[in-house]
């Protein structure tokens, strides 16, 4: 009775142990599975292309990507209309090339190419590019400095430029490596003024459509113009001269004061904006999209969405949107000992935090201005932000094969 006991115990235990085995090489399989399939979605994101050629420059209107490099150029002295004519030719072929995972023509490194992650190129013009190549009858008027605002304190180090690159893609190295190849093919011609890089969530970590969050914790475009609305080429594509089919961009680089923010409670942070922090909808609604209704009156007789508040502020007579926004937070090192950076700060802060605020219209005098007046005039959140840098830029419309992006202005 013992031996067969054993025996049997020997046999189920054998047995058990070759159910764990196969169990264990079956879920061995499956992890194998899953992370292939994971690498593979990952190849899948990184392979990602954009269209170059168009009407338009594809940077304007892609859903944005997760990161971004804008680089402000100055033209050099000696670069005259035929210099830039060449220079934006190269840099047309690199960009065309380079987004579609292929090296620029010169390019040293073009392995680094061949993850393009949806990686757009978007090419600007400031009034001095137009001025040397048109002469000053073929600068639009709204292509100067933005007016003085009271809540500005702007550094020279992030205002202006000739000439704009602005890189994004869904992966930081191909931005590098773009940036590089795009500077070396216009050196001869023109040298970086200013660099700016900012950042969003990564692709695939929230749904598609998501509002994407400032560095605040508050959602941060909800009302925006969409490609799909019927008065989205009325107002974000100018219609006639050399820029038709291109657009305008305002960049604007505003410091936020975190540590301040920190200190603020809850309710105080949905009354500065209008919108309650947790899930961005207006304090008279229950979603983020709930149209706003800027008449209601709490129970203490006063407004429930403030007038003072940045989303009654930024709404004007016209409830619709009049730019298209496409923000980037951006997080860099204070300076030390006059390096570059923000400005060193003896409270302890360790870091120059804000939002690169990029908005497209056909006029930046009817577009941006209007907006920034009001909230320059009485936006509680002035007290936690601060622009620090201002630039406009003339966006020309995309070319075909063939052509190169400015051709128009020639």
């Amino acid at each position: 009775m013992t031996g067969l006991s054993r025996r049997r115990m020997l046999l189920g235990g054998a047995v058990a142990g070759a159910g764990v085995a196969a169990l264990t090489a079956c879920t061995g399989r499956d992890e194998e599975t899953a992370a292939q399939a994971a690498q593979a979605a990952r190849l899948r994101i990184g392979s990602d292309t954009l269209p170059f050629h168009g009407t338009h420059q594809t940077g304007v209107t892609a859903q944005p990507q997760a990161h971004a490099t804008l680089v402000a150029l100055t033209l050099r002295e000696s670069a005259d209309r035929d210099a830039i004519r060449r220079m934006l030719q190269v840099l047309t072929d690199d960009a065309a090339r380079l987004t579609q995972g292929r090296g620029a023509l010169a390019d040293t490194e073009p392995e680094l190419a061949q993850t393009p992650a949806r990686l757009t190129v978007t090419f600007g013009f400031g009034p001095e590019v137009v001025r040397r190549v048109a002469g000053d009858s073929a600068v639009p008027s709204w292509l100067r400095p933005l007016p003085a605002f009271s809540i500005d304190r702007l550094e020279d180090r992030w205002n202006d430029g000739d000439l704009l690159l602005q890189i994004a893609a869904d992966d930081a190295v191909t931005i590098a490596h773009a940036t590089r190849m795009l500077l070396k093919s216009a050196r001869s011609t023109a040298v970086p003024r200013w660099r700016q890089s900012g950042f969003r969530r990564s692709r695939g970590s929230e749904k598609p459509g998501t509002t994407m969050r400032n560095l605040f914790g508050n959602v941060d475009g909800t009302v925006n113009l969409h490609p799909q609305d019927d008065d989205f080429a009325q107002s974000v594509w100018v219609q006639d001269g050399w820029l038709a089919g291109g657009t305008s961009l305002v960049v604007r680089r505003i410091r936020m004061d975190l540590d301040g923010w920190d200190r603020l409670d809850v309710p105080g942070r949905d009354q500065a904006i209008g919108r309650r922090q947790s899930d961005g909808s207006p304090l008279t609604g229950e979603s983020e999209f709930d149209e706003p209704d800027f008449e209601a009156i709490g129970p203490h007789g006063f407004t429930v969405i403030p007038d003072f508040s940045h989303i009654a502020r930024a709404r004007g007579d016209d409830t619709r949107p009049t730019m298209l926004r496409r923000s980037y937070n951006y997080d860099d090192d204070l300076a030390v000992d006059g390096a570059a950076g923000g400005a060193a700060d003896p409270d302890g802060e360790i870091s120059d935090s804000g939002l690169l605020f990029l908005a497209y219209q056909a006029d930046v005098d009817e577009g941006f201005v209007p907006v920034q007046r009001r909230l320059a005039e009485l936006d509680l959140l002035n007290q936690w932000t601060t622009p620090v840098g201002s630039a406009v830029f003339a966006i020309p419309p995309g070319c075909w094969e063939g052509g190169f992006v400015g051709e128009t202005l020639f």
